[in-house]
């Protein structure tokens, strides 16, 4: 068997929340203005008396569930001020399973002839370099911003994953291209990553981020450059569902895409999350790892996936969070995670 490295866990991309934050008004106009310098968001503008409001709720809820002894902790991230219903209408609904006229079974099911693996390990993280004895899989994390493209930055990291460990060339790929050539999926108003992969393929491969950077909107039509490196591959291959042992020798061979219910992990700021999280599949992301939490307390340990995000690195866990794995009496996995699995092939 390989040696494994594993990574050390990202730190929490958050800013702390204390009793005194809370104590006044002029404290809290205080950690809202840490937070949006901390995030380097203009709060100078004319709804900042009502987003204000929204954020001083959103402190409060966070801090107090934080007082408590879930294995995770939420934050005031990104969507810190910012309701439920408005991070929905902005960033939510970006996968569209149905958007290929409802015929999702393109892709084969694996049927372990391409990830069944005897040595399954105990942890993987393809981020690390000398995982498996092979470069990282992994580029940065990215933010998709104002466009649904979840299902874009999925589709490229996933192949950007494959393709490094067949070359060990990590070459950061075009979510623009796709975005804007992909014709079966739409844009900036959702896909999925099983017509990206697709599209990929029948179109001799995927340009480069640098050829075609991210704009965060539809350009109305297709600027692949004449001159452009193209990655290929030769199709894509679905996890059978609700199937945790055939996600993980998936996961143990390459990054895999999967599509979750993004409602419960919105302010998660870092460590295992166990929930509440349904199984409304509204959003992609990508599996580049798994392992489990190294308490010493055996009843404490908690199983989990190392999923990377596209809402950006001060998110979660610089970009990523880890979810629980092997949750008892959810055949589906947690936040439908088993349900809906893929990944392309290259020979």
């Amino acid at each position: 068997m390989a040696i494994v490295l594993v990574a050390a866990m990202p730190a929490v991309s958050s800013i702390d929340i204390t009793d005194r934050d809370l104590g006044s008004e002029e404290s809290m106009w205080a950690l809202y203005e840490r937070w949006c310098e901390h995030l380097n968001v203009d709060c100078d503008h004319g709804d900042k008396a009502r987003r204000f409001n929204v954020f001083k709720e959103n402190a409060r809820m966070i801090h107090e569930f934080n007082q408590g002894d879930a294995p995770y902790k939420l934050s005031l991230n990104l969507f810190g001020d910012m309701t439920d219903e408005e991070v929905d209408h902005v960033y939510g609904h970006c996968s569209n399973l149905t958007s290929d006229g409802g015929n999702r079974h393109q892709g084969k099911f694996t049927h372990g002839v391409v990830v069944a693996r005897d040595d399954l390990p105990m942890y993987v993280d393809w981020r690390m370099m000398g995982y498996d004895q092979r470069p990282s899989a992994v580029t940065s994390v990215k933010r998709k911003i104002g466009c649904r493209a979840c299902w874009a930055f999925a589709a490229t990291a996933a192949v950007e994953g494959i393709n490094s460990i067949r070359t060990r060339k990590l070459i950061p790929l075009s979510a623009q291209q796709l975005v804007d050539c992909d014709k079966k999926n739409f844009g900036c108003r959702g896909g999925n990553a099983q017509l990206a992969f697709k599209y990929i393929k029948e179109n001799g491969g995927i340009t480069s981020d640098a050829n075609y950077p991210y704009v965060a909107f539809e350009q109305g039509r297709c600027l692949v450059p004449k001159k452009n490196p193209i990655i290929t591959i030769d199709g894509f291959k679905r996890v059978p569902p609700n199937d945790e042992l055939a996600l993980m020798q998936a996961v143990a061979s390459q990054p895999v895409v999967v599509v979750v219910d993004p409602n419960g992990f919105r302010r998660y700021g870092g460590g295992v999350f166990v929930g509440p999280c349904g199984t409304n599949l509204t959003h992609e992301m990508i599996v580049v790892g798994y392992g489990t939490t190294d308490e010493h307390d055996l009843k404490r340990r908690v199983d989990y996936w190392i999923i990377k995000n596209s809402w950006g690195a001060k998110w979660g866990e610089d970009g990523y969070i880890r979810m629980a794995r092997g949750v008892s009496g959810l055949t589906e996995g947690l936040c439908g995670i088993l349900m809906e699995a893929s990944y392309p092939v290259k020979n």
